[in-house]
């Protein structure tokens, strides 16, 4: 029997060759060299998608939260019922005029300069008029002419009505008498008004006081030409004057206070040259009328002054103590959106926006009051944007309490 060689192995007296158990070795190798490589493909590919899904999630995290905008936002502060206003004034004498000549002329002397007090009467200046003096000399020197003429003519008819008893004349030259004399009584009174037209202006050449006060301007001098306003050359005001012993004091009250201003009600008076003082003065009088420019209510308040403490002309703060309907909230300017259909105010609610109707009272300056369409408890935006509406998602990350608004 031969012997077995390499290449062939006896298994249960069966000779087999010996490449059918070795040539498996290779295949296996294959297979598990092809599944570890696929393993790995899958993990880089799972890994990678992971790695993406991670990434995508992160940035629709980012980009949801940066599409909230971030907001400061303050609660409205309430003010209590107010039953005092502060409401600027402007101080003005009880009587204040210009005084004016009646005549033309040249001023001789004046009597009182700014400051001085004079009663009513009083000669303030003397006008020199030679016109009107000549005028005056000729209407008496007519009316002379026109007393002899009326006398003649009254002899006359005295006559022809005596010789008319007798028929020594006729009725025509009785007549032509009578009319004669009429037509002379007319012309001594036409002549009598016109000397006491002229004695009238050779009075004014006195200018007076029209009544008790005190000088406040003199516009003239010695030798100015004095122009009563009788040609188209505007008057010649010698003197202003004012009576200062009591004042009007002329106050805009907004429309939202008018209904509460009755006459017979008191102010005080403030004045910046006064600190800590009050003078006290009483509503005397109001338009009954709303400005329709201003949307103000002019009411008048008289203050005594007999001193001449207070000085005509002078701006005063006026207090009057007007109850209100009701409360009102405070909001700083910052928080106002001017919009097309009106005042609006940003208003968070739930995170969202809600764009919120308001009506403005008075404008404090940094801050304005709000007579409607607030609540206490509202949460409004400061520095909204412009482009900011209704329903945009807001994340708060700043909040001022009613007490911190100031």
């Amino acid at each position: 029997m031969m012997p077995q060689t390499g290449d062939a192995r006896s298994i249960g007296g069966q000779t087999l060759p010996s490449n059918n158990v070795e040539g498996g070795k290779p295949w296996l190798k294959r297979w598990l060299s092809f599944s570890i490589a696929l393993i790995v493909v899958v993990a880089l590919l799972v890994s990678g998608i992971w790695s993406r899904m991670k990434a995508r999630t992160a940035l629709d995290r980012v980009t949801a939260q940066s599409a909230v905008t971030a907001v400061s936002v303050v609660s409205p502060k309430r003010t209590a019922p107010a039953d005092q206003i502060i409401l600027p004034g402007n101080v003005q004498p009880f009587i204040a005029s210009p005084v004016f000549a009646r005549t033309n002329g040249y001023l001789k002397k004046w009597y009182f300069d700014i400051g001085a007090r004079v009663k009513k009467g009083q000669l303030l200046a003397v006008i020199e008029t030679p016109e009107v003096d000549q005028q005056l000399q000729q209407a008496r020197s007519n009316l002379l002419t026109a007393q002899a003429n009326l006398e003649l003519a009254s002899i006359t008819k005295t006559r022809y009505q005596g010789l008319l008893k007798s028929n020594a004349v006729s009725q025509q030259d009785v007549d032509n008498a009578v009319g004669t004399y009429n037509a002379n009584a007319a012309i001594v009174e036409a002549d009598k008004a016109a000397v006491q037209q002229y004695s009238a202006l050779v009075s004014f050449e006195k200018v007076y006081a029209p009544f008790d006060g005190v000088i406040t301007a003199r516009n003239t001098d010695i030798g100015d030409l004095i122009n009563s306003g009788s040609t188209s050359t505007a008057k010649t005001d010698l003197f202003h004057i004012s009576q200062p012993g009591k004042l009007r004091v002329y106050v805009n009250v907004p429309e939202e206070y008018s209904q509460g201003v009755k006459v017979g009600m008191t102010a005080d008076l403030s004045l910046a040259e006064f600190p800590g003082r009050k003078f006290q003065g009483k509503l005397v009088r109001t338009a009954d009328d709303i400005n329709m420019t201003t949307r103000t209510l002019l009411i008048e308040i008289d203050v005594d002054n007999p001193s001449g403490t207070l000085l005509s002309g002078s701006y005063a703060e006026v207090h009057l103590a007007i109850p209100t309907q009701a409360s009102t909230f405070l909001l700083p300017v910052n928080t106002l959106l001017f919009r097309t259909e009106g005042l609006r105010v940003g208003v968070v609610k739930n995170g969202k926006v809600v764009l919120t109707s308001v009506t403005p009272g008075h404008d404090f300056g940094d801050q304005i009051e709000i007579v409607s369409g607030l609540k206490a408890n509202d949460q409004v935006i400061v520095n909204p944007p412009d482009s900011i509406i209704s329903g945009d998602a807001v994340q708060i990350v700043h909040a001022t309490l009613p007490g911190d608004v100031k």
